[in-house]
């Protein structure tokens, strides 16, 4: 087994509870850990025997894009999608932060973190 890491990955979308959020937009960073067997496409080098990151990153932004009230919605539509596009993926955590957070502090960022498990 084995991890892939993408990190910091950086969107412009449209989250939020308040009308505000929904209007103006802000600025969020994803990270992502994939869990799967590594040991195939070591031996091969080809990119069919492993997890493909550009996929990962793009089922990432496209799931950012939907408008949700809370990140946890869209932590797990992440991950859904993860899951049901690439097999090879055993374990997947994703973590969605809201820079500058609107919740009336000095906060730099809010994070949700979610873990999801393949079932035998």
């Amino acid at each position: 087994m084995g991890i892939i890491t993408l990190e910091n990955i950086r969107v412009f979308a449209y989250h939020g509870c308040l009308k505000e959020e929904t209007k103006i937009g802000s600025n969020y960073r994803v990270d992502l850990d994939v869990k799967a067997n590594l040991l195939d496409s070591a031996n091969s080098d080809e990119l069919n025997d492993t997890v493909d990151y550009v996929l990962l990153n793009a089922i990432v932004k496209e799931e950012m894009l939907k408008p949700s009230k809370l990140l946890e919605t869209v932590a797990k539509r992440i991950l859904n999608r993860i899951f049901l596009e690439e097999p090879k993926v055993k374990k997947a955590r994703v973590c969605v932060s809201k820079l500058n957070p609107p919740i009336g502090g000095d906060v730099e960022m809010v994070t949700i973190k979610m873990t999801k498990r393949r079932k035998k």
